[in-house]
């Protein structure tokens, strides 16, 4: 049985052809950058192990010189190449979840990848669950490179879940785009530490929410959720111990809270997966109530409009979070360029199973609120 969290999420079909696989591992290969399909977001992917193709992703992207990059690796590439070490927990969750949407972050090893690690001694890495992706990666330096892919958008913007996504959001900075379909998972994965486990009580914590839920890892662990989201004295800054002491079960403190002793990782700062029009997240009985009379409002909410408003859109989002998680980006990207005076986003139930989605509402409405 499959840990609860992955669900039937693997995308199957693909029309890309086999020679745009070996056109994408040449240029690749070549240093160029390629519009790289997983089962997450779509990535900007270039050799991990070449610091001028690394550079032309920061570039691209505009992407801040001390913000890492995940590197996505071949099923049967061997971790080790690019990690000082490989703790029991990480083989334990690479046993579960490789392919699949979930990065760990591990000890560099020295001199390796640096130029996708932010300056720091770790490095992040993922094997994504997409079979262009694996297909490329299998052709690509003999399927035991890397390839540094982080979503192929301008940085802190709506992260791409198609391949037109990319080619109107990047046009000619990408040699190639390969169109593998719609992300079946739709969100960024799961970012877990796995650096610090002497320090933690010998388990990792989670960074970032995303494609694999904290109760699917902590059955792998053996562990309680919460000891995975709730960040240790020596990730904290002192201001922020009481806030974490009144938090809520389920409801997870990440790496944007953390000190600058935690690894930095992709996707924590405050704000992000931002669109251009403003977001506001408001409580269901507050958009009700405001919806009648809104004029160019785009709406999100995981039901049907209250009522008729020919001023404005509503959009009806999946009730369950899984597929609400699939359809944002998707949603976020039509609304905002549907010239709207601004977003409205209906706040998502304040579960567990909702913290990835909770998490990039949060962030695309940060200083918008």
């Amino acid at each position: 049985m499959q840990p609860q969290g992955r669900g039937p999420r693997r995308v199957t079909q693909t029309s890309v052809h086999p020679r745009e696989i070996v056109q994408a591992a040449g240029l690749l290969e070549a240093g160029e950058l390629v519009g790289l399909p997983t089962e997450t977001v779509y990535g900007l992917a270039a050799d991990a192990a070449n610091p001028q193709a690394v550079a032309k992703i920061y570039a691209a992207k505009g992407r801040p010189a001390n913000h890492p990059v995940i590197v996505h690796l071949h099923r049967g590439a061997d971790p080790l190449r690019w990690a000082a070490e490989l703790p029991d927990a990480a083989r334990k969750l690479i046993a579960a979840f490789w392919p699949g949407p979930l990065t760990l972050v591990l000890p560099r090893r020295a001199g390796v990848a640096e130029a996708c690690a932010g300056g720091q001694d770790t490095i992040a890495l993922r094997c994504p669950d997409h079979p262009v992706a694996q297909a490329v990666l299998a052709l690509f330096q003999g399927g035991q490179g890397g390839l540094a892919a982080p979503s192929a958008n301008r940085f802190g913007r709506i992260s791409p879940t198609t391949a037109a996504h990319v080619r109107a959001e990047l046009g000619a900075a990408v040699v190639l785009v390969l169109d593998g379909g719609p992300c079946a998972v739709g969100i960024e994965s799961t970012i877990v530490d796995c650096t610090r486990l002497q320090a933690m009580d010998g388990l990792p914590r989670i960074l970032r929410p995303g494609g694999v839920d904290a109760q699917a890892i902590a059955a792998v662990l053996g562990c309680t959720e919460q000891s995975l989201l709730a960040l240790p004295d020596l990730y904290l800054d002192a201001r922020l111990q009481p806030q974490r002491a009144g938090m809520a079960p389920g409801m997870a403190m990440h790496a944007t809270e953390a000190a600058p002793e935690a690894p930095r990782v992709p996707g924590a700062l405050a704000s992000h997966y931002a669109p251009v029009t403003p977001l506001r997240l408001l409580q269901a009985d507050a958009l009700d109530t405001a919806w009648p009379s809104a004029q160019r409002i785009g709406v999100l909410a995981p039901r049907g409009a209250p009522g008729a408003n020919s001023q404005s859109r509503w959009l009806a989002m999946p009730a369950d979070a899984q597929a609400y998680a699939q359809a944002l980006y998707a949603a976020l990207r039509e609304l905002d360029a549907a010239g709207l005076k601004a977003i409205w986003a209906q706040a998502v139930p304040a579960n567990a199973s909702w913290d990835a989605v909770r998490d990039r509402l949060q962030r695309a409405a940060a200083d918008k609120r």
